[in-house]
């Protein structure tokens, strides 16, 4: 699991194929410590295993899955990312929950620089707006940030100095694709809410209604 707190940046060193997946070496801004092989880096909110530690570079490998998801299927030596540890359970959650699974990609429609604040506009698949609340949380390229609006087919956030200055957010322009990974809490909701019938005919429709609620005395 992660915050969303972006640790520090970082470049891609270089990519390969490896079996229908890729080998991917990073070069972190600055030295990740206390880092080892098999532990989880989230790369731009995906969250990679190191297979390889030398200094500041280490190597992960990308799954076809993560590859069809995100946008490192993409990536080439150049690319900048953002990288964060895993947290620990006694670290304070500064950002959100956030597992590294990404669930799609959004494309940023526009840019507003409000002396130094810069307010993002995305555009989304409806499957990833459902999960979206006012003033809820998602994280864009591993950043944790909060909705100011969102609709059926995209969102805005608010970006403050510090983050567009130690992220990749600072340096996009519209038009971009970034990995969003929506809020973890909403997609159990969902599940826990449409219970037993969503997992046989595979139906998301609410098992709550008029019925029920009168059987259960809330009506």
């Amino acid at each position: 699991m992660f915050t969303g707190i972006i640790e520090t940046m970082g470049t891609v060193a270089a990519v390969r194929s490896a079996g229908a997946g890729m080998r991917m070496t990073i070069r972190a801004d600055r030295e990740l410590q206390a880092v080892k092989i098999g532990d989880s880096i989230a790369v731009s909110g995906a969250c990679l295993t190191a297979v390889e530690l030398s200094g500041a570079d280490f190597a992960v490998d990308v799954s076809p899955e993560t590859l069809s998801r995100s946008t490192l299927g993409e990536a080439k030596p150049g690319t900048r990312v953002n990288l964060e540890r895993a947290m620990r359970l006694s670290d304070r959650l500064d950002g959100h929950l956030v597992s590294g699974h990404i669930d799609g990609q959004g494309k940023i429609t526009y840019i507003k620089d409000l002396g130094g604040v810069l307010v993002l506009g995305f555009s989304v698949e409806a499957a990833l707006a459902r999960y979206m609340i006012k003033k809820g949380s998602v994280a864009v390229d591993g950043i944790s940030l909060t909705i100011n609006e969102c609709s059926s087919s995209g969102f805005e956030v608010t970006v403050i100095p510090h983050s567009a200055k130690i992220t990749t957010i600072g340096v996009k322009k519209p038009g971009d694709r970034v990995n969003i990974e929506t809020d973890i809490i909403g997609k159990y909701v969902e599940k826990f809410v449409a219970g037993d019938a969503g997992e046989k005919t595979g139906s998301t429709k609410s098992g709550i209604d008029m019925e029920m609620l009168a059987k259960t005395g809330f009506l």
